[in-house]
């Protein structure tokens, strides 16, 4: 065998340059899509541009992994079941710097950009704010340098696409896969085998020790496509890696042989199942246990594939804990901590004790709820049926566990069975959050008041334990994709004042405090928000012949509806301002559009019924000539990513209304308030943050507090007295019961009120009404003084920098990973820094505001 060195392969690096960019799409166009440029449509168009980018990222991509390769860094694997992406073609022409580059090359062959972006579908891989997050994240990591990858699954169809038929929330298939996705790259030599049922053998093996041997096992294989995240204009390409279902073996012949041809490609069909849809409905057992493979199969091939690259640079995985951190995003990836046992164990022969050391060591976890139906519990016979082997080492991880804690606090059993794993009752449950809290090394919140509720409340038994272990990381929004490329106008007039530094370093936008006061400023800042109003006016007539009047305040709540959120709070006070001024016409009100968004889970009843309400309100009050003028409401149907960035730059107040004490963060208030949204909002999640980052003049504050939620339900809250006590609030409940706005069906929305009135108003609706309208007619009085408006508007864009996500993921890498973040490129200087995690006792530095009534 020759011992010549390997002849050097020359990497070529493709210009940027418009010539260069406009000979590449032609090239794609004729090439790729195999079609004369005369006859291309705008599909073709997308696709072929899509690829022309593609391809100057794959240049940086390739030489980003080339120079890991050598340097061996620590790395991040971010495991998420969600990453709302959005459409990822201008915000790679963003990252990369040749926006207008590619502008120009288009406009030299008469193509309309705009056009060609409008055709990219929003990638299919995520529901709300935890994967818009995870996307957010990525993007940060890949601007700051920091070497990682995120792991998620590709999913044939997402969550559903909504549809909105007579008022009502109707789902269909999210084909965001219709066309293929030009992002992405299977990579079939990284494919893994993930197994499920089958029964374990237990022995003695030669050396003595136990072996547990996982057999009879029904196996699919899980397929990775890549796709590239570009860090902005610095030259950094990070990877987020897919894993999509495939069959074993396609096809049984032996079934198709004898005439049985469904059965023979059976296997197939199941297999792939599994990355069909985005959270399958779970309320049958088959939805299920389909769940549980989702899940089992995002940790499984992903710990394999970071554990095979391991060992083709190093000996053994005892070092695995200074190469690679795992952030389990939510508790949908915590049988990572399970399935990194059983891998060491079970298949590297690693003692347990090491092992365990070693999984408490590589796993950190993300808490995002305090909602108990959202902290997943996994029936045991479940898990018994799916993941036998996996449902062992759970118990022998809550016996040691226990016995741990039995040790520093003996004889007590309550608190032994609250930091138990299992979950003893008529059916035996394994939570996965306190798997999670047992089997990480860091566990954060993602908001200053939700981190103090988690050591007060949820984990406080945990807390208590081990109290360095819980920090927060408060959330923030990447101001490449949330202000620069979805509000561009805005952008513009803001680097004209103070330059580009802002895009990477957010800290610098409080350079436009001065400007707050200024009358040509301010006069350039309205027009900025006129023309994006017009902008959102425009696609909504164009999408689904909705009418926005751009003259009006728009009043936005888009999000997940869930009555936590209170989309209900929200329409009732639209009730009462309808039935104001059809008692007494107003002559200086402020014309308002509420504009509301978002999709209900399918199994989720009251949830679709307030979507019906909303649209059902907005029918009676759009088509009463008496009103309209002052007073009108949309519901966008198919919320997501793209229409969010339409949406935001266009409204001036932002509803961030849940019970205090339910939502963790939140990352729309970031948006809203980053595009120059007031916010009108209760003492909840990042709210918190918010407020105190912009000042309290600068945000409209209203509600229960945290405290005062908790005692008003331990004193036996009765909204029944609120009802009575409130006309306004009886008024606007009586029409909606009594069919004011459902003739053809009186007694329609009787159900939603009821839930209200003797349903407990679990989340305080009827509580925070009169708080909540009294802090409504303050947003109109304020909206009369345009200039202090502008003011405040202003001030909410240049005071918000310490909810980048750069800054959070700066955080993470110091308190939590441990990984090297490379110093700024010159030109790029960097003042931001990580907030103060707020561990420990510094939940005590919290605004005393944040436990007392809101005024």
């Amino acid at each position: 065998m020759s011992n010549s060195p390997r002849p050097s392969i020359p990497v070529y690096e493709l210009p940027l340059d418009p010539e260069s960019i406009r000979k590449s799409f032609v090239q794609q166009v004729q090439y790729n899509q195999g079609k004369h440029p005369s006859a291309a449509t705008r599909l073709d168009h997308f696709m072929s541009l899509a690829r022309v980018v593609r391809d100057r990222m794959y240049d940086r991509w390739t030489r980003t992994w080339q120079r890991r390769d050598k340097q061996q860094p620590k790395v991040v694997y971010y495991l998420s079941l969600e990453f709302l992406m959005g459409r990822l073609l201008e915000d790679g022409l963003v990252n990369l710097g040749i926006l207008d580059e590619t502008k120009e090359a288009l406009a030299n062959l008469g193509i309309d950009i705009a056009q060609v972006l409008e055709q990219e579908p929003d990638a299919g891989l995520g529901n709300g704010g935890l994967g818009r997050l995870a996307a957010c994240f990525l993007d940060s990591m890949a601007t700051l340098g920091i070497a990682g990858m995120g792991y998620g699954i590709r999913y044939d169809y997402g969550i559903f696409r909504q549809d909105i038929i007579g008022g009502v929330q109707q789902e269909a298939p999210d084909h965001w896969l219709a066309f293929g996705n030009p992002w992405e790259i299977a990579r079939p030599e990284r494919a893994y085998k993930v197994r499920f049922g089958g029964r374990v053998i237990q022995y003695t093996g030669a050396s003595g020790r136990t072996v547990h041997e996982w057999v009879d096992t029904q196996d699919i294989i899980a397929l990775p496509y890549d796709t590239p995240i570009p860090g902005y204009k610095n030259h950094v390409m990070n990877t987020l890696r897919l894993w999509s279902a495939r069959a074993t073996r396609d096809f049984d012949i032996s079934y198709f042989n004898r005439g049985d041809y469904i059965r023979s490609v059976a296997e197939k069909s199941a297999s792939e199942n599994i990355s069909r849809v985005l959270y399958p409905n779970d309320s049958t057992p088959a939805g299920k246990e389909l769940r549980l493979k989702q899940e089992f199969m995002l940790v499984s091939a992903t710990l394999q594939d970071v554990l095979a690259r391991h060992v083709r640079y190093h000996a053994d995985l005892y070092n695995l804990h200074e190469q690679a951190v795992f952030q389990m995003n939510d508790t949908h990836p915590a049988l990572a901590v399970a399935e990194l046992m059983r891998l060491l164990v079970d298949e590297h022969g690693m003692p347990w004790d090491h092992a365990f050391s070693l999984t408490k060591r590589c796993l950190a976890y993300t808490n995002h709820t305090i909602l108990p139906e959202a902290l997943e519990r996994w029936p045991v016979w479940l898990m018994e049926r799916v993941l036998p082997r996996h449902l062992q080492i759970i118990y022998d991880i809550n016996a040691v566990h226990l016995a741990e804690v039995k040790k520093r606090f003996p004889g007590d059993d309550e608190r032994l069975r609250r930091m138990s794993i299992v979950e003893e009752g008529a059916e035996k449950r394994l939570s996965m959050a306190n798997l999670a809290v047992v089997g990480s090394m860091k566990v954060n919140g993602v908001s200053a008041l939700h981190s103090h509720l988690l050591r007060e409340h949820l984990f406080k038994d945990f807390y208590e334990y081990e109290p360095d272990k819980f920090i927060n990381e408060t959330n923030g929004v990447s101001p490449r994709r949330w202000l620069l490329k979805c509000n561009r106008p805005l952008a513009e007039l803001i680097s004209s004042r103070i330059g580009h530094g802002w895009e990477v370093d957010l800290d610098q936008l409080e350079r436009l405090v001065p400007y707050a006061n200024d009358p040509e400023f301010q006069l350039a800042w309205r027009a900025v928000k006129h023309q994006n109003k017009e902008r959102l006016a425009q696609a909504l007539l164009h999408r689904f012949n909705i009418e926005l009047d751009p003259t009006h305040l728009v009043d936005t709540q888009v999000k997940r509806i869930h009555e936590y959120k209170r989309q209900l709070l929200n329409i009732i006070h639209v009730v009462s301002l309808y039935q104001q001024y059809k008692q007494k016409p107003p002559f200086d009100a402020v014309p308002r559009t509420f504009l509301f968004g978002g999709k209900a889970a399918p199994g989720y009843d009251m949830a679709k019924r307030i979507i019906h309400l909303i649209n059902a309100v907005a029918q009676v009050v759009n088509s009463d000539l008496q009103v309209k003028n002052y007073l009108r409401v949309i519901f966008v149907p198919n919320y997501g990513v793209s229409l969010a960035e339409l949406i935001m730059p266009a409204t001036d107040v932002s509803e961030q209304i849940s019970t205090a004490g339910t939502e963790a963060s939140g990352t729309g208030n970031m948006k809203f308030a980053l595009n120059g949204a007031l916010t009108i909002g209760t003492l909840d999640g990042a709210n918190v943050e918010i407020r105190e980052a912009v000042g309290e003049q600068n945000f409209f504050l209203f509600g229960l507090t945290t405290d005062q939620v908790l005692a008003a339900r331990e004193h036996g809250y009765d909204p029944m007295q609120t009802y009575y006590a409130e006309p306004i609030l009886r008024q606007a409940l009586d029409a909606i019961a009594g069919g004011l706005f459902s003739p053809d069906d009186p007694g329609r929305f009787r159900p939603v009120v009821d839930s209200l009135l003797y349903g407990g108003d679990t989340y305080m609706v009827l509580a925070d009404f009169l708080s909540y309208l009294h802090c409504q007619r303050s947003v109109e009085a304020a909206y009369h003084d345009q200039g202090g408006w502008t003011r405040r508007s202003i001030l909410n864009v240049a005071l918000c920098g310490r909810f980048s996500s750069d800054r959070t993921l700066l955080g993470y890498a110091r308190d939590v990973w441990g990984v090297y973040v490379p110093p700024p490129q010159p030109g790029r200087g960097r003042t931001i820094s990580a907030a103060p995690s707020h561990d420990g006792d510094s939940v005590a530095e919290m605004p005393p505001s944040v436990l007392r009534y809101s005024e």
